[in-house]
């Protein structure tokens, strides 16, 4: 069965619809074009505006000046006919209503007796029916009425024409009406030729307003694109990034504020840097993010801690310069924080001739343990594999003697408000101290209780070790010596072990 809703023809239309739009689209509108848009229709409006102001003040004074001009003359020719009216001059009614047809305004003219009777015509006039209706709106007897009608000229094109009805009076008495129609004709050409010319100035002004707001959305819009690029590159991690255009103005000010908090940026990533190299980088990162509660005091962790000590330091430092000791030390150390990293530990201190490494803090890792044992494995096989180097070199070898412990311990902020530092302390700490001291060269020595955890005792391979006496403690503890991981884990130590030695 043919599944109808998609032959729906509004679904199917919506769907080409969404599809033009996601293609041609774009997915934002820029700023330029909005301010130039903007800046354009400000423009068309007020120029449409001012044309229809202009346009419609216009036609008020030219109407005015037309009835006017009418009022005027239909007076006037009203006050000249008196007599002839009174007089039954017919002859002299149409000389004078000739006269005017030489004015191309002036279309018609007429003049009714008092009974209504015209008396005498010429060109275009209003019917008499028209004019009686008119002529009886006629009250005060020197007042001029005026009227407008629709007319065909020769082309039987409908033109708008006005009368104007003056009465001729005698003693306050109406005698007859004087009529004389006008064209507005010329009234609506120069009304034509204004709107004409207002429609030029306007689509004049509309092109040189699209290139003005462009040009000014473009003065405006760029350097918003380059906060915009700036922004991305500080988001990207390019801390050097500056903005060094002047502007004497708010965008001006913005750049200037940016370039300031460009600038406390790379401090603070500078700070953070030089930081890093006295305490654990993750430490340093986790102080810097929380300047603000930086203080005294600690909390209770669940963690890991090795040391490493080098065996017959002494004996090897009064054989060697300082500075071949300090570049020993550095070289050792360099290598045994890269391989703590990798293990998610960092460096606590260094103590002379021996490092602490801690795992599980300030970061909490649920295999810290496994992890420091790993750590432990593969500080031995690099001593191993430096120490074949070092004999064909006649270097001084180095042998690590390491001790670990696992368990509850207070980590934090210690020391005073003037001197502190991110460390551990607690019974954990000192026995995995102590297991280091009992341990010989090349050997890791790690309590049986941590030993017998279910995520350790699969994983490595070890064999018991002294019984020692812990200061605090009466009752002896066990220990074990680590021999290797497993096959798998051992592998993968081997496999990153080649990569530190390469670099």
């Amino acid at each position: 069965m043919l599944d109808r809703s998609s032959e729906n023809p509004l679904s199917r239309l919506k769907q080409l619809v969404n599809d033009y739009t996601s293609r041609y689209m774009p997915e934002r509108v820029p700023i330029a074009i909005k301010l130039a848009l903007a800046i354009t229709l400000l423009i068309v409006c007020g120029m449409s505006m001012l044309g229809l102001t202009i346009l419609n003040n216009q036609k008020s004074i030219m109407t005015e000046q037309m009835l006017g001009m009418g009022t005027t003359i239909a007076n006037q020719l009203a006050g000249s006919s008196q007599d002839m009216v009174l007089s039954d001059d017919i002859l002299g009614l149409k000389t004078l209503i000739n006269n005017l047809i030489d004015d191309q305004n002036i279309l018609g003219a007429t003049i009714i007796s008092e009974k209504g009777q015209p008396l005498a015509e010429i060109g275009i006039t209003p019917d008499i029916s028209v004019i009686h209706l008119h002529t009886a709106q006629t009250i005060q007897p020197k007042k001029v009425h005026h009227f407008t009608w629709i007319s065909l000229n020769d082309h039987y094109e409908s033109e708008e024409l006005i009368t104007f009805i003056s009465p001729i009076h005698f003693n306050n008495l109406i005698a007859g009406h004087f009529l004389i129609t006008f064209t507005k004709e010329s009234m609506a050409k120069s009304l034509q030729q204004s709107m004409r010319l207002i429609i030029i100035v306007t689509v004049f002004m509309t092109f040189l307003a699209i290139l003005i707001a462009f040009i000014m959305s473009r003065h405006l819009s760029k350097p918003i694109h380059t906060l915009v690029d700036a922004s991305k590159a500080i988001g990207e991690g390019d801390l050097n990034f500056r903005i060094y255009e002047r502007r004497n103005d708010e965008i001006g000010e913005l750049a200037d504020s940016f370039n300031q908090m460009a600038d406390g940026l790379l401090k603070k990533s500078q700070v953070e840097n030089v930081f890093s190299r006295f305490v654990s980088s993750n430490v340093a990162k986790e102080i810097m993010d929380n300047l603000d509660e930086v203080q005294l005091g600690g909390k209770h962790v669940h963690a890991s801690v090795l040391f490493a000590d080098i065996v017959g330091f002494t004996s090897i430092s009064e054989k060697l310069p300082p500075n071949e000791i300090a570049d020993l030390l550095n070289e050792y150390f360099s290598y045994i924080s890269t391989i703590s990293k990798y293990f998610n530990g960092h460096i606590d201190k260094f103590i002379g001739d021996c490092v602490m490494v801690v795992f599980g803090v300030p970061e909490h890792t649920p295999n810290h343990s496994l992890n420091a044992i790993a750590c432990a494995v593969m500080i031995q096989r690099l001593a191993a594999r430096l120490n074949v180097l070092n004999k064909e070199t006649s270097h001084p070898t180095i042998n690590f003697r390491i001790g670990i412990n696992s368990g509850h311990m207070v980590a934090g902020n210690l020391g005073s408000h003037d001197r502190m530092e991110y460390t551990v302390i607690g019974d954990p700490v000192n026995i995995a101290s102590r297991l280091s001291s009992v341990a010989e060269s090349n050997q890791i020595v790690i309590m049986e209780e941590l030993y017998n955890h279910d995520d350790i005792k699969d994983k490595i391979f070890a064999s018991p070790y002294e019984t020692i006496q812990v200061r605090g403690k009466e009752i002896p503890v066990s220990t074990y010596l680590v021999h290797s991981l497993s096959s798998g884990l051992q592998k993968n130590i081997d496999a990153v072990l080649d990569e530190i030695l390469q670099k």
